[in-house]
């Protein structure tokens, strides 16, 4: 099953583009549209710091003044305390824990509309637009944006923020090589097998891989090496002081047509 792209993404570049394999092969600059330019203090303030560790708290204060994160217990309602106390941290955890919770369908949601890459599983492979599998996913992606205020703003600097760190931290790079660990390899879309070990999949527009290699193997029988464009880099688990995902050295990447070559144990 194809990918059915959306005609419209808030990025430099359009979704067919950004799902191909050819964005790995020659990759380019990505990213959504103004959210530098909106932020343009938090990224003058992190060019004066060498210390990556204090560039992650700078931005973690950022955000929670930005969108008010730390005064959900001023909050007069409960509405309103439960809708800043359930920002953009609470939703990594839920993908931690389940990549197809309500959490996880917010963050795929994101990729959605700023990408033009709609997912492909969420509890179960999904369907066209009318399928119960599509709208049950649809269902969880409003519950979740229905328990916190400005989601997809506090992800659309995220990922800006994580764009920035990766260039930072790895100047002058374009590609970044990640390993995903999983039992079932047949579950995949194979668009293309090049190798008796090699193939390109078609995978959901967002998934989890590590750039831990022996830590992939915790994760599956089978481990998948693919070496991919930074561009494709949401969210880095290690670059904030405070993210449930900085131990497992998780990295959440936007999907499409990817390479993978199978390692042997």
């Amino acid at each position: 099953m194809g990918l059915n792209l959306t005609s419209f993404n808030r990025c430099n570049l359009p979704p067919w583009a950004i799902a191909s394999r050819d964005f790995d092969e020659n990759p380019r600059p990505l990213e959504v549209q103004g959210v530098r330019e909106e932020n343009r203090f938090l990224f003058d303030l992190l060019e004066r710091i060498d210390d990556p560790g204090e560039r992650g708290r700078r931005f973690d204060d950022w955000m929670n003044v930005r969108f008010q994160l730390h005064q959900w217990e001023a909050q007069e309602t409960a509405g309103a305390r439960r809708s800043l106390r359930n920002g953009y941290p609470r939703f990594l955890r839920g993908w931690g824990v389940d990549s197809s919770s309500v959490e996880g369908a917010v963050l795929k949601g994101w990729v959605e509309s700023r990408m033009g890459i709609p997912p492909t599983f969420h509890r179960e492979p999904l369907g066209d637009a009318e399928s119960p599998s599509r709208q049950r996913y649809v269902a969880d992606r409003t519950r979740g944006h229905a328990r916190t205020s400005a989601i997809d703003a506090q992800l659309d600097l995220l990922y800006t923020y994580t764009q920035y760190e990766l260039s930072r931290r790895h100047p002058g790079e374009r590609w970044i090589t990640l390993w995903r660990g999983q039992n079932r390899l047949e579950d995949h879309d194979v668009v293309e097998e090049i190798g008796r070990r090699e193939w390109v999949l078609r995978m959901n527009n967002l998934c989890s891989f590590t750039d831990d290699q022996e830590r992939a193997w915790e994760f599956g029988d089978a481990v998948l090496e693919a070496r991919l464009a930074m561009g494709r880099v949401f969210f880095a688990g290690h670059f904030l002081p405070r993210s449930v995902l900085r131990g497992e050295r998780e990295l959440l990447v936007v999907g499409g047509e990817i390479r993978v070559r199978r390692l042997l144990a």
